[in-house]
């Protein structure tokens, strides 16, 4: 949980704008397996991915903003940061225009091929391998015990 995390619990703000962020850009995914298929949804499902677009959008703009004014975290940024931050940034952007606009459609998926183009080559590329990485990572640790298991305690 995040608040048994230091670096999670001193920066709430930020590690909640990241789930928001990271929602966005799976609805974006969403959106663009949905507009490449030409398959209908439901409203409420739509309005929901506008919202999840929106608020995505708004908090990556907040955490790149927040990336380039404070010192110590420009310090700790690599270029593709930046890179990565508003290459998705544009994604989503896009996907919400072409949720609203007609004549979208074709730079939503021009940005959608430019961004899976750039994910091999940047830190995107941790959408592909987080999921696996984590399962590994607990069958491997957690079958070796390395992780202690909690101990009841008993009361006397």
């Amino acid at each position: 949980m995040p608040w048994e995390k230091e670096s999670a619990r001193q920066h709430l703000v930020t590690y909640f704008s990241g789930f928001i962020y990271h929602f966005g850009i799976f609805a974006g995914l969403f959106y663009l397996f949905i507009s490449l298929l030409n398959l209908a949804i439901p409203v409420l499902i739509f309005k929901l991915i506008q919202i999840l677009l929106l608020c995505g959008l708004i908090c990556g703009l907040g955490l790149l903003v927040k990336r380039g004014v404070y010192s110590h975290m420009r310090y700790i940024s690599c270029p593709d940061d930046f890179v990565a931050n508003t290459l998705v940034d544009g994604f989503m952007l896009l996907a919400l225009l072409d949720t609203l606009f007609v004549g979208v459609q074709v730079y939503f998926w021009g940005m959608a091929i430019i961004m899976f183009l750039y994910i091999p080559m940047g830190k995107i590329r941790h959408c592909f391998f987080f999921f696996y990485s984590r399962i590994l990572f607990g069958a491997f640790f957690g079958r070796r015990g390395v992780f202690p298991r909690e101990q009841k305690t008993s009361r006397v």
